[in-house]
């Protein structure tokens, strides 16, 4: 005898408990809510009612007698049950998108979206330009931020690889090291270090100079090699972003800081090379192991391998 149930029917189960029939509309809500971060964004991202959206949570929350968000007006707040329910959600958006590639797959890998996080754009074009000839069909999104920050959004699924700087020892990840770039230091254009190709890392000691954010892997091997040198600079202020900086040396405010690949010609600076310190970055491009095998990922990776001057 067959039995319709309704999305989140409830019925009898052992020892008389009850057992609620999860749908995956109320999954998706719940996702789509703490994605975007209210019930009305999250309507327009699912292109439905946000009463309908609303009734999907609130049906969770009801059966289970427990809160997923806490409501601020029109923005939301996850809950610590609420944070534990969208690792999970985050987990299975990616398993439903892998499943759709298991389907295109069928029909000559024609379609999909990659989601790039870098540092910079100077290494992920030369890898887009081969994977965008390769599949012209398929749609990117690159997204460039910090390394702290790119590393964070591929631990959290936003992303699906990443193009860092440096990266650490984590089993969770695969790690493919790409190419290996020397930091080199740039000055204003009537510095007077202006007319020299050369500096020594001893000759930065108490100079002002213009330092990234905290989380800048470009940061970190500055200050390693500075204390392995002994020398203490005076840093004069700290910019988040590499062009901001240029900025700042142009207007004669202190001393840059970045890898060779990264400086860019300028009329109003000097680029010089640190003749005495073993002071570089090296590249990779990273996945989460466990998504490695992924279709569109795969593919990346290969033409990484194509690539890859290390």
């Amino acid at each position: 005898m067959k039995t319709n149930l309704a999305a989140g029917t409830s019925f009898p189960g052992p020892q008389g408990s009850l057992f609620l029939q999860v749908s995956y509309t109320q999954i998706r809500s719940f996702h789509a809510v703490a994605s975007a971060g209210g019930f009305t964004a999250a309507s327009r991202v699912l292109h439905v009612g946000q009463p309908t959206i609303t009734g999907q949570v609130q049906a969770l929350e009801s059966f289970y007698g427990v809160e997923l968000f806490h409501r601020r007006g029109r923005r939301v707040e996850l809950t610590e049950a609420g944070k534990e329910l969208y690792a999970v959600t985050q987990r299975m958006e990616i398993l439903e998108k892998e499943a759709q590639e298991v389907l295109q797959r069928a029909g000559g890998f024609k379609s999909g979206h990659l989601r790039i996080g870098a540092v910079g754009p100077f290494h992920v074009t030369e890898m887009l330009a081969l994977f965008h000839e390769r599949f012209p069909d398929l749609e990117i999104t690159v997204t460039v931020r910090n390394s702290q920050e790119i590393l964070e959004s591929l631990l959290s699924f936003e992303v699906d690889v990443a193009v860092l700087s440096q990266t650490e020892e984590d089993q969770r990840l695969l790690a493919v090291p790409f190419c290996q770039e020397p930091l080199v230091v740039f000055v204003h254009a009537e510095h007077p270090w202006a007319e020299r190709e050369e500096l020594r890392i001893e000759e930065l000691e108490n100079q002002p100079v213009i330092l990234r954010e905290p989380g800048s892997t470009t940061r970190r091997a500055f200050e390693k090699a500075l204390t392995k040198a002994g020398v203490k600079i005076s840093p004069v202020m700290e910019i988040g972003s590499r062009e901001a900086v240029w900025l700042a040396v142009s207007r004669g405010l202190g001393i840059g800081v970045v890898s060779d690949e990264e400086f860019m010609w300028h009329p109003g600076l000097r680029k010089l090379t640190l003749k005495n310190a073993d002071v570089y970055t090296t590249a990779h491009v990273v996945c989460l192991r466990e998504r490695r095998n992924s279709r569109m990922i795969h593919a990346f990776l290969e033409i990484v391998e194509e690539l890859r001057k290390v």
